[in-house]
């Protein structure tokens, strides 16, 4: 049940960031359970460390759902970066 709860979570903050990201006509829904779940885990790599936080996309809370966010924004940041020399 925690990968299902993780796909959909995963989709809303890709989704979300790529709105941030000004990046959503270009994206579709695969795309964005794709970054918001490795976003996720680039979140957390980050938050973790830095901030003492951690929070799973596996079963659904706020603190996971603001991380995933975070790091899928930092992950089209950078893709931004790589594909037109600019962060956007």
């Amino acid at each position: 049940m925690g990968w299902i709860i993780a796909l959909i979570v995963g989709g809303i903050a890709g989704w979300l960031a790529s709105l941030v990201m000004n990046r959503d006509a270009s994206m579709g829904i695969f795309w964005n359970i794709v970054v918001g779940c490795v976003g996720s885990v680039i979140g957390n790599l980050i938050a973790g460390p830095l901030l003492g936080i951690s929070g799973s996309v596996q079963e659904f809370s706020l603190t996971g759902l603001i991380i995933a966010i975070v790091g899928a924004v930092v992950l089209l940041g950078i893709a931004n970066l790589v594909q037109r020399g600019r962060v956007r």
